[in-house]
């Protein structure tokens, strides 16, 4: 199940072996494998790894056992997946990631739990997060860290941590995530994933993003292939279609037409970005001009007062949760329970609190500002995170606030502006570190074009086929 004494995952000679999910759903599909052996498999997978990675917060395999010869429809019907556990799923608890809760079992499915369910998958339990997905690595103050499959010593990114992991390793082909400021794509980026975040309103809203002053979140999946997350948005869109967006359909390919793509290697943020990171960008960059892409070097066109806009808005959310906790997220809430890093956001806000009307208007001209740069290029072509994958406890949330804060500014530099915005973004594994880690690039879209990003991830995916943890 290991490559070295750093590596742990669950591929081997079982029904499972690589497949994506698309595979494992045409075999279930054609009798060539039952929903029960699927299922059966991924427990089993489950069960070799999680004592070495720790991604799972609540498991419901007996359910899924007996469930599995069950009628199920969708695409995806019998496929195994996991659900991040800040989306409610019915007989299970939400505890999203912290210890200030004491959830008991949902009595119902949440709005996007059910969107995501209609696909047909078998849910085998809840995936780890940090603290209500406040931080960009998934190790809570409270519990045992959740650990990246390629090198055990080092982060899984965040939110959707566990998630991440789960697919990393094996054990599931693909699982539920979602993004509030890179939570899909810092995840993918450190486990060597494919991680689309979609437009703003692209799928069903949970409760709670339905709640914010600026809507930043968006649900979807992480995935080894890019044919996952195409399948994927094609039949979630047949569930629900936003209708202010254009379609995405079913991508199945590259597309022929060129594209003029513009290329950010530094953040406004005043930190470099490292130099495997930058060799990464800029290799991406030369394999799409090679394509026949029009590709320019572009500075970051965001005004410099989002670094401060954005972190006052995730500091808001840390003190709304801190307040109103025991009305929005569970009456058993203790806000003394909350981690340093939630505390800290919470004080943040509180000491610039006055700014909010300035800082509000200003994050809701993202996506206008946001038209303007897509008006002169088809994608944007950037880092996912300023720096490699850090090792755990660089970014635990019990490192000193003022220490976590500027380390946190100084990893998490390029995602932001797509939540704001509402832009589409993806993340692709490109490159590897000396430490066997999985190094990403960020391609953005304009508002409403997942397509064309699906497109030139399929593209590249086929130039140059990203790794395997197994291989």
């Amino acid at each position: 199940m290991t490559n070295n004494k750093n590596t742990f995952h669950a591929f081997c000679d079982d029904v499972l072996a690589d497949h994506d999910a698309v595979e494992i759903a045409r075999l279930i599909k054609s009798k060539a494998l039952s929903a029960q052996e699927v299922t059966e498999a991924a427990i089993a997978r489950a069960h070799k790894v999680e004592p070495h990675i720790n991604a799972i917060a609540t498991e419901s395999f007996d359910k899924a056992i007996s469930q599995a010869n069950s009628a199920r429809h969708g695409y995806f019907a019998g496929v195994p997946t996991f659900i991040k556990d800040n989306s409610p799923v019915k007989g299970l608890p939400t505890q999203h990631g912290t210890d200030a809760i004491r959830a008991k079992p949902e009595k119902k499915n949440g709005p996007y739990t059910r969107q995501y369910i209609n696909l047909g998958f078998s849910v085998l339990g809840k995936s780890t997060l940090p603290e209500f997905g406040l931080n960009a690595t998934t190790e809570p103050s409270h519990t045992a860290p959740t650990r990246n499959p390629w090198n055990i010593d080092y982060s899984t990114g965040a939110s959707s941590g566990g998630s991440a992991a789960l697919v990393a390793a094996g054990v599931v082909p693909i699982a539920h995530a979602n993004d509030g400021g890179g939570s899909i794509r810092i995840p993918a980026a450190c486990c060597g994933l494919v991680g689309l975040k979609p437009s703003r309103g692209r799928h069903v809203d949970s409760d709670q993003a339905k709640l914010l002053p600026i809507n930043i979140i968006s649900e979807g999946i992480v995935s080894r292939t890019v044919r996952d997350t195409a399948y994927f948005h094609a039949e979630a869109e047949k569930f629900y279609r936003n209708k202010r967006l254009p379609a995405i359909g079913l991508v199945e390919g590259p597309n022929h037409k060129r594209l003029r793509i513009g290329v950010i290697v530094d953040s406004i943020t005043g930190y470099d970005t490292d130099a495997e990171t930058r060799k990464t960008v800029l290799d991406t960059a030369s394999l799409l001009s090679k394509m026949g892409h029009t590709i320019e070097e572009m500075p970051m066109l965001v005004p410099t007062t989002f670094i401060e806009d954005f972190s006052l808005y995730w500091s808001m959310l840390a003190f709304m949760t801190q307040k109103t906790g025991r009305f929005v997220v569970d009456w058993s809430f203790k806000p003394d329970k909350l981690d340093p890093l939630s505390i800290g956001l919470a004080g943040l806000f509180k000491k610039n609190y006055h700014k909010t009307p300035q800082f509000l208007y200003r994050l809701r001209k993202a996506q206008q500002d946001c038209a303007e740069v897509f008006s002169h290029y088809d994608l944007i072509l950037s880092p996912v995170l300023a720096h490699t994958t850090p090792k755990l406890g660089h970014i635990s949330p019990t490192v000193p606030f003022d220490e976590l804060f500027s380390r946190l500014m100084q990893y998490v530099s390029f995602t932001p502006w797509a939540n704001a915005s509402g832009i589409p973004a993806l993340s692709l594994p490109m490159g590897q570190t000396e430490d066997n880690l999985p190094v990403s690039v960020q391609f953005m879209a304009g508002i409403g074009q997942e397509r064309t990003l699906l497109e030139i991830a399929y593209e590249i995916e086929q130039a140059k086929p990203w790794r395997s943890v197994h291989h």
